[in-house]
């Protein structure tokens, strides 16, 4: 029989194994979430680098985020099929490698690639971390273990920015990928030393139908919406092909899903009232969640002349009141009622939105800081809700499988959400240019009463008329962001009264 000091150090040597485990996962998650941020501080100046328009741009975001809407899915089949452990050590590689790669660019078309590379190799990361943490702790200790492992995700978001500005501003844009490659050699490490291997199943399939079909489906779509400003929709062939492409793939999961045995993804989820609606509230947040902080660094770059460091602090400080949030939930907002909690998040972003669509060309340090703070905390108080009432009428068996859905619709809206709000921008933002353009004339009063008070506004001359078009562009601009805005808060609103048809137990 072991003696009493022998199991007290066994018992501290797998508390010491647990925690060495908890921490190299909580790193790996944090490194992917970095990756969600930290290129919106320096988008500004990788678009004068790479000679892009705001909508070429912002492929970089939303392809990142479509390649990890795509590939989360095949993490159960991936950790099946390989191991756990080989499956996040090849991701892991394949992450860092990407992440250096696109620091390397030298054309849009390359980082978007890359950026791409990055995604689909980052998106197996935080299911596997988090299947491998709920195995590695018991029961009783699971909940502190996921907190700590929370914290992960939301310290992501606020690191990422900051050090990513401030790296962009005093290096280069490139840096802001660089950085992320030590952070990356570190996590691999730690997985190679504290990572047991898994026993896999050789003879696991994938559904490689519904998987092309969807993978089709959904990046033609988001291509059509990323593209379909600048190529004037459906008059340009491309466009129409896309939307061919989007159809027919949709048309072909579907059809496959419903008479498959053994489809991609199991449509018979559906059927539970609270998942189906689960994901309806997870598209919409999706659809809120990194549109302002993709919008925000550019008009403030653009339009205020900002420095990369102050935007990457703005977007930091969000991070904190997601941090306060998830704070809240842990230490007891779990026990309230799920719908009143997510309803106070949703709240708490359409009034930031409004506030945001009141911003004029002269807005300062502070209006940003506070209501981009706000959308952070209602990030934290929806996000722990949201799953709760999701999962909660779904059997164990089936949770791995619902949470790959729910990870990919939330995905998808975000990619989504922010292609129609830089759409939003570009055309409204022409079009005021023309309306406002018409004022512009010797007979306008307003003008000449301008002129008078400032010098360089004037029809006189080359510089001064270019000077004049410069503000009014400016302007036209920052109503199409006003728009933009008005967008966002409009549908956090809309989702408010569809909380309550979520059936909760009392």
């Amino acid at each position: 029989m072991q003696s009493k000091s022998e199991n007290a150090a066994s018992a501290s040597g797998s508390a010491l194994t647990n925690a060495a485990i908890l921490l190299t996962l909580t790193l790996v998650t944090m490194l992917y979430a970095m990756t969600v941020t930290i290129a919106n501080v320096s988008l500004p100046q990788i678009k004068g680098a790479l000679s892009a328009t705001t909508d070429e741009i912002a492929l970089i975001i939303t392809f990142n985020i479509i390649a990890t809407a795509v590939a989360t899915p095949m993490t159960g089949w991936l950790s099946t099929r390989f191991g756990r452990r080989n499956t996040l050590v090849w991701a892991v590689i394949g992450f860092t490698v990407s992440s250096f790669l696109c620091g390397t660019a030298t054309s849009l078309e390359q980082l978007v690639f890359y950026r791409f590379l990055q995604g689909a190799c980052g998106a197996p990361l935080p299911p596997l971390c988090q299947a491998i943490v709920v195995d590695a702790y018991p029961k009783e200790k699971i909940g502190q273990a996921n907190a700590i492992f929370g914290m992960g995700v939301v310290l992501g978001p606020i690191l990422a920015p900051t050090l990513g500005g401030y790296l962009s501003e005093t290096y280069s844009w490139r840096w802001v990928f660089y950085m992320m490659v030590p952070c990356g050699l570190a996590s691999l490490i730690g997985v190679l030393i504290f990572i047991k291997s898994h026993v896999a199943d050789k003879r696991a399939d994938l559904d490689w139908t519904g998987f092309i079909s969807l993978a089709v489906a959904i990046a033609a779509f988001q291509f059509m919406l990323d593209r379909g400003e600048r190529l004037d929709w459906l008059d340009n062939w491309q466009i129409v092909a896309c939307a061919i492409a989007a159809v027919t793939g949709l048309y072909i999961f579907i059809t496959h899903s419903l008479t498959s045995d053994r489809p991609f993804l199991n449509p018979r989820l559906l059927l539970k009232r609270n998942y189906a609606l689960g994901l309806l509230i997870a598209f919409i947040f999706g659809l809120l969640n990194f549109t302002p902080i993709t919008l925000i660094p550019a008009l403030l770059q653009t339009l205020r002349g900002y420095p990369d460091s102050i935007v990457g602090l703005i977007l930091g400080i969000r991070g904190t009141g997601t941090l306060l949030g998830f704070t809240f939930m842990f230490l007891g907002g779990s026990k309230i009622d799920p719908r009143y909690t997510m309803f106070a998040g949703f709240l708490l972003q359409g009034i930031s939105g409004w506030y945001m669509a009141q911003f004029s060309i002269n807005l300062t340090m502070f209006d940003v800081l506070w209501t981009t703070w706000v959308q952070g905390l209602g990030v934290g108080l929806i996000w722990v809700p949201l799953t709760i009432v999701t999962f909660s009428q779904l059997d164990q068996k089936d949770t791995a499988e619902g949470s790959s859905i729910f990870h990919l619709v939330r995905n998808f809206g975000s990619s989504v959400f922010i292609s129609v709000s830089i759409a939003i921008m570009i055309r409204t933002g022409g079009m005021n240019y023309a309306h406002l353009s018409q004022s512009i004339s010797p007979l306008n009063e307003a003008l000449n009463f301008q002129y008078s008070l400032f010098s360089i506004w004037s029809l006189d001359g080359a510089e001064r008329l270019a000077a004049l078009s410069g503000e009014v562009g400016r302007q036209a601009i920052m109503i199409g962001y006003i728009n933009a805005f008005y967008a966002f808060c409009m549908t956090a609103f809309a989702i408010c009264p569809f909380l309550f048809l979520a059936k909760v137990r009392r």
